[in-house]
C-alpha cells in the first residue's frame, strides 16, 4: 500500500493513477467550498469534512464523531471514489484536516496519502472549475475496532494518550471550543502543528520519530486525540511514516470527554512516564 505521505514530484509521477481530493474546512466556520471553487489541484475533487467524514454533532458524541461507514461510503461513490482508487488528500494546512480522510480511508483497508505541503507544494497552475467524476462503488466497511478508542481507552494509564491541540490549550488556556480546559489526566502534549516545519511539510523522518519518542510513543498502545478527532489523524499518520507501531484514533476527543462531568480535566505538565 502507498504510503501515509507522497510530496509533489510522487504526485506529478503517478498523477494518472490517484484521485485527487481537496478536504479544505476552517475551525472558524469559514466554508472551504468556495476556496476549492476560487483554485484547487487540476482534477481534485472536494470532500466536505461535516457530510462526508463526521456524523453530526452531538453532545454525547462530540463535535465530529465518525460517520456511519454507509454514509462515508455514499459520499466517497457520489464523489467518484471507488473501491480500488488510490487517493491523495489536501488541504491548506498542513495536512491537518485532510488527514482525517486519509486515516479513514487506510483503516479501512484503502490505499491514500496526504500529500506533503498541501496544496502550497503544487507550482503549477490551479483549476477553477473541474468535471465531476462518474459516480463509482465504495463498499461500505466498519470502522475497525483495533482502530478505533473509546473513552475508557483514553483514560486507562496503561496506553500512552497523545493530545494534538496546541500547547496552550492542554495547559488549561481556556477556549471558546471547549465546555472546560485542561486535558485528559495523563495525557502528553503532542501538538500535530509541530510534526511540520517552517514551510508546512514534515519533518524529516528521523526527527519526526525523535518527537514522537519523546511524547512517550514506544512499546505501549498510543491513543490519539484532540479537540474533536480530526486533527488527531495527523499524529497518527505521522507516527506511520516514522516507522512507529500503528496508534487508535479517540473520535470524541476533548469535545466529548470535556463534556461529561464524571470525566476529571488536568491542567499544567505531566510528569515524565
Amino acid at each position: 500500500m502507498i504510503g501515509p505521505i507522497v510530496d509533489v514530484t510522487w504526485l506529478r509521477e503517478h498523477r494518472d493513477e490517484v484521485v485527487l481530493a481537496d478536504v479544505r474546512w476552517y475551525l472558524d466556520g469559514r466554508p472551504g467550498r468556495p476556496a476549492y471553487d476560487a483554485g484547487h489541484l487540476p482534477g481534485a475533487v472536494y470532500v466536505e469534512l461535516e457530510e462526508w467524514l463526521s456524523a453530526p454533532a452531538t453532545p454525547e458524541g462530540g463535535r465530529h464523531p465518525l460517520p456511519d461507514p454507509e454514509v462515508f461510503a455514499r459520499g466517497m461513490a457520489q464523489l467518484g471514489i471507488g473501491d480500488d482508487d488510490t487517493v491523495v488528500a489536501y488541504d491548506d494546512a498542513g495536512g491537518l484536516v485532510a488527514a482525517r480522510l486519509v486515516w479513514m480511508l487506510r483503516a479501512t483497508g484503502h490505499p491514500a496519502a496526504l500529500l506533503d505541503g498541501g496544496i502550497a507544494a503544487w507550482a503549477g497552475p490551479l483549476e477553477t472549475s473541474t468535471p465531476p467524476r462518474p459516480r463509482a462503488r465504495f463498499t461500505p466497511r466498519p470502522w475497525p475496532a483495533e482502530r478505533i478508542a473509546s473513552m475508557d481507552d483514553a483514560a486507562d494509564p496503561a496506553n500512552v494518550v497523545l493530545d494534538a491541540r496546541q500547547r496552550e490549550r492542554y495547559l488549561g488556556e481556556p477556549n471558546p471550543l471547549d465546555p472546560r480546559p485542561g486535558h485528559i489526566p495523563g495525557a502528553r502534549s503532542a501538538p500535530c502543528r509541530e510534526n511540520l516545519d517552517a514551510s508546512g511539510r514534515f519533518l524529516p523522518v528521523d526527527e519526526l520519530r525523535r518527537r514522537l519518542c519523546d511524547a512517550g510513543v514506544g512499546d505501549a498502545p498510543v491513543v490519539s486525540y484532540c479537540g474533536s478527532g480530526v486533527t488527531a489523524c495527523h499524529n497518527l499518520l505521522a507516527m506511520e511514516h516514522a516507522g512507529l507501531s500503528a496508534g487508535r484514533l479517540y473520535p470524541g476527543s476533548w469535545s466529548q470527554w470535556s463534556r461529561d462531568p464524571a470525566r476529571p480535566a488536568a491542567t499544567g505538565d505531566e510528569p515524565p512516564r
